[in-house]
């Protein structure tokens, strides 16, 4: 009853903030430039840690990078896979050799014909291990990319050619279902040959940039913003509406939420918590929300003690926290709670919720006390735990209720420790951490998103968990070329995975943002990638296209 008081005083509190009658202020209008082209101008959580295609891991990256460049397959407005860099592609009867037609009329922003032979330097830039990508294995589907990434080959090796200046051949070491998806993701973007060389790291800067899709950097001011315009020499430049993007790093959902509705942003990347009721009643036609394939999770180092070897602390952990709670008194924004691992909605997979999940909340904090006392914790001897988030008021609000139920259920005294978003980032990757707030957002529509961050060879799993077995699975299921086999050997994997609990999953996402009246062409769709080059402003002076 008191954790139960606690919680519901947290989330009083939050929607007092709201102000539900307050009524809203006007929209504004557009910013133009001198020039007169219209600004989109877009929220975008914390500074991007990279704009280099190959380098970069952040939503915030590459909601920048998907503006800049262009990968052989690109999306529609609903998510739907369609030529980009390439027009076409004929793929063999075995499934593992793709051939792709680029567009003769693709160019890069400084005029230079896009050709096979960018393509070929950018994939084996990608894996390169002298790259340092965290997302290399992301390529693993194709031929040799895992031993090259290894160090055991050189990039030479991958499987990519060029057959002529706008012919590419890609080869896959096994069919992959979900390839031409995964050819959206930045790791395959291509890179100007001529620029890296030139510049070496330097070559994402505004004047030294050269870039191949609707859009080039021409300015950057770190804490800024980020300025991109039009880029005339893009293939399909003529169907590009808006003239300039700039994109803001606010990481304060609150901060965003004000400079909204000062007239500063034309689209927020959230909603904050405490202003959803009144988001929802007062701006019902600027109020944007459809599901996405995304999960909200607290991740458990796995390297260090107390969770190192201890499974049935991790679990019992998990078991504490009432997710119904969270997202109906904390986020209040659709969220769906969860204790499995991949969300709904996937192709051809159906996610595996542990038997416990659908047991009465008694019985889940019953289980809960058993593990933690056969894991060797009690009152008198309980561990101290840190939640490690990065700044951000929802991530807070959820952190401490996370706590309260850690304390009331197993009585775990907790710390929480906020840091920038950059700081945060090196922790995870340095294993610095004990729990630590995370969220994924899948690459592509396939269960192989989710489960192989968890895979021992990628870079960006923070947790350092390794089971042979896990490996193994996604290994068989990275060869298997029957639908049925490879889906149960993916669902093994992901139960192996909640049964040694290295994550632990809190609520799978709804995308929740705010669009000004005149921002026209968004539509939602699972992965919620949205193009700017896809939409126009609509001014009370500017006709419907």
């Amino acid at each position: 009853m008191m954790l139960r008081f606690s919680v519901l005083t947290l989330a009083l509190l939050l929607a007092a903030c709201g102000g539900d009658d307050a009524p809203a202020p006007p929209p504004g209008t557009p910013e133009v430039m001198a020039d007169g082209g219209y600004v989109l101008r877009k929220g975008n959580g914390g500074e991007p840690e990279s704009l280099d295609p190959h380098r970069a891991q952040s939503v915030g990256s590459s909601n920048v990078l998907r503006d800049m460049y262009e990968g052989l397959v690109a999306e529609a407005p609903d998510g739907a896979l369609i030529p980009g860099a390439a027009e076409g592609w004929e793929i063999s009867e075995d499934g593992r050799v793709y051939i792709f037609d680029l567009r003769p009329a693709a160019r890069w922003s400084n005029g230079d014909p896009v050709t096979a032979d960018d393509f070929v330097f950018s994939l084996r830039r990608a894996v390169d291990p002298q790259t340092a990508s965290s997302y290399a294995e992301i390529l693993a589907p194709i031929e040799h990319a895992s031993q090259i990434i290894s160090g055991e080959m050189k990039p030479d090796r991958l499987g990519v050619r060029a057959l002529g200046p706008h012919r590419l051949q890609i080869t896959l070491k096994a069919p992959t279902p979900y390839f031409l998806g995964m050819l959206t993701h930045s790791m395959a973007y291509p890179v100007h040959p001529s620029s890296v060389l030139e510049h070496g790291d330097e070559f994402v800067k505004p004047g030294k940039h050269v870039s191949n899709g609707a859009y080039v950097i021409t300015e950057w001011e770190v804490s800024g913003h980020i300025l991109l315009k039009r880029n005339p020499q893009y293939w399909d430049d003529a169907n590009t509406r808006i003239e300039y993007v700039k994109l803001l790093p606010i990481d304060n959902a609150e901060s965003e939420h004000k400079r909204y509705l000062a007239g500063e942003l034309d689209w927020t990347g959230s909603v904050p918590q405490s202003r959803l009721t009144w988001a929802k009643k007062q701006l019902p036609d600027q109020y944007f929300e459809h599901p996405y394939l995304g999960i909200y999770y607290y991740g458990l180092n796995v390297t260090q003690p107390p969770f190192k070897d201890n499974p049935k602390l991790r679990r019992a952990l998990s078991l504490a926290i009432d997710r119904d709670i969270i997202v109906t008194k904390a986020t209040r924004g659709g969220e769906i709670p969860t204790m499995n691992w991949v969300p709904p909605g996937v192709l051809n997979y159906t996610g595996q919720v542990p038997d416990i999940a659908l047991q009465p909340r008694e019985a889940q904090i019953a289980e809960a006390k058993r593990l933690y006392a056969e894991a060797g914790y009690g009152p008198d001897n309980a561990p101290d735990i840190t939640i490690r988030y990065n700044t951000s008021e929802g991530h807070k609000d959820i952190a401490t209720v996370v706590a309260a139920f850690w304390k009331s259920v197993l009585g775990i005294k907790v710390t929480l420790i906020n840091e920038e978003w950059k700081v945060f980032l090196q922790n995870v990757q340095q294993k610095k951490t004990q729990a630590y707030r995370a969220g994924w957002i899948g690459d592509y529509n396939d269960a192989n998103t989710f489960l192989e961050l968890m895979g021992s060879k990628f870079k960006i799993n923070g947790t350092g968990y390794h089971n042979p077995e896990y490996d193994r699975l996604l290994a068989e299921a990275s060869l298997e070329t029957d639908e049925q086999v490879r889906r149960e050997l993916l669902q093994e994997a992901e139960r192996l995975l909640l049964q040694d609990q290295a994550v632990i999953p809190i609520y799978f996402y709804v995308n929740k943002s705010l669009v000004k009246p005149w921002v026209k062409g968004m539509v939602g769709n699972i992965m919620d990638h949205h193009y700017s080059k896809n939409l126009w402003i609509e001014s009370r002076e500017s006709p419907s296209p």
